[in-house]
């Protein structure tokens, strides 16, 4: 079912007709959201029909600052009107240096101390390529062991190791890729749910892996998300992840923690994994880090750094603009406090959706982590699983995004069935925003359920 959304002018009219005959059937967001944003500034984005939207997308958790915030712009005109070369392929300049110095300056310290920094294509899959092919390289080894519900990118060996079946069938083989079971308390693969499905996730692995008969050849590496974002906004609990990597750690299996996401304080840490303490063998970074812009890097620690030259390259791994906006965007969070913000304003969320799940049963499963946050919709006529889940309702969860576009609201779906509403608000949510949002989504929510009944 698509929304229709006038958008009163022939300028907006016509753009919107000219994508669908120009672009791909690939596109997906423009699905979603059939409006053309003129202006954007903060958590607003205003439409060719002068409507305007609050943006709890935030370009996937791209816009850690929302929408053109000064510190980007300033830092963005500065490097323009210096005069500084904006493609250099991967040459040293002062943006690069002050780029990886903020970078570094924001990791966990034991981490940061003994890293080394690849910069890839600018998109996050390629770091995804780059991190396995560093673990192969390292290790001599081919495999990868990966998880239930992953994302990691669209690039071949992104793709092999992530779950999503939809994505994957048109596509010949996977890669020699190991599928483990990720913790999900709601949809729990071992019927049980809670902190004992964790449990048995983590037996399973290390008891697969000892195994002489499982079949699981010593792999390359082992690569997870502290959050699973396109996965339906499931949190990794902090004993499973430290498990993991005591796991990892005594088989000599390189740990590769996908943060493309997560990181620059989504989750409330400034990295997810600082919520476990775990210190991973390398990282995968993108997004937000580029303060808007396209960027994206792989840190690990620098016993791994056995490339040689060219051995992972491309045109355009010097993104002058993109590491001036990151680096700005990166002590902006640190220095404003706006880690803390997430972890805040997202409990605030999350507290008031429980108390709507109450009161409303196409609400299964509220969960996240800071504002990351996910509210999985399902039909409350349908047989709970042995865990007492209900079957979730992709058709719900349309007619609640659309609802939500008419209300002035942007949120995207995900999850296994694409039932689960995800919230990505900007770091800089204001109070006001917050309760705008909730009360947005509620409305849409109670409206589109109480169409279906």
């Amino acid at each position: 079912m698509t929304l229709t959304v006038d958008t009163a002018t022939p300028a907006g009219d016509g753009i919107l007709r000219r994508q669908r005959i120009r672009e791909s059937a690939a596109r997906t967001y423009a699905r979603s959201f059939p409006i053309v944003p003129v202006r954007a500034h903060g958590m607003t984005v205003e439409g060719a029909d002068g409507r305007r939207y609050l943006d709890c997308l935030s370009g996937a958790g791209t816009l850690a600052l929302g929408h053109n915030h000064p510190v980007v712009l300033d830092a963005i005109r500065r490097t323009l009107d210096s005069g500084a070369p904006l493609h250099l392929l991967d040459l040293a300049t002062a943006e690069k240096d002050d780029f990886t110095t903020a970078l570094f300056e924001s990791l966990p310290r034991e981490f940061a101390e003994r890293a080394r920094v690849h910069f890839c294509g600018p998109a996050g899959t390629d770091a995804v390529e780059a991190a396995l092919k560093l673990t192969q390289t390292a290790t001599g080894r081919r495999g990868a062991l990966a998880f239930t519900g992953a994302y990691h990118g669209m690039t071949a060996g992104a793709l092999a190791v992530t779950g999503s079946v939809a994505v994957k069938e048109p596509l010949p083989g996977g890669g020699e890729v190991t599928r483990l079971p990720y913790p999900y308390p709601y949809r729990c693969p071992f019927g049980v749910g809670g902190e004992r499905g964790a449990e048995l996730s983590a037996a399973y692995t290390e008891r697969l892996l000892d195994d002489p008969s499982g079949g699981v050849v010593p792999p390359a590496a082992m690569i997870l998300e502290a959050v699973q974002g396109e996965g339906g906004v499931v949190p990794a609990p902090d004993g499973w992840l430290r498990a993991m990597r005591r796991i990892t750690a005594e088989r000599r299996i390189p740990l590769i923690v996908d943060e493309v996401q997560t990181g620059v304080g989504r989750t409330g840490a400034m990295w997810a994994v600082e919520h476990s303490g775990i210190l991973p063998d390398a990282m995968v970074l993108s997004k937000a880090i580029g303060g808007s812009l396209p960027l994206a890097v792989v840190v690990y620690r620098e016993e791994y750094d056995g490339w040689r030259p060219g051995a992972h390259t491309g045109t355009f791994r010097g993104n002058t603009l993109a590491m001036a906006a990151g680096a700005a965007t990166l002590r902006y969070v640190a220095a404003n406090g706006l880690v803390e913000r997430a972890a805040l304003a997202g409990a605030r969320m999350a507290a008031r959706l429980d108390g709507l799940k109450g009161r409303l049963p196409v609400i299964g499963d509220v969960r996240g982590r800071g504002l990351m946050l996910g509210v999985e919709l399902v039909d409350p006529a349908g047989e709970p699983d042995g865990c007492g889940a209900l079957p979730a309702d992709p058709a719900l969860a349309v007619r609640v995004r659309e609802a939500c576009l008419e209300r002035g609201l942007i949120v995207e779906l995900g999850g296994r069935h694409d039932a689960v509403l995800r919230l990505l608000p900007p770091l800089t949510i204001t109070d006001e925003q917050v309760e705008a949002v909730l009360d947005r989504l509620a409305d849409a929510i109670e409206h589109a359920a109480r169409a279906a009944a």
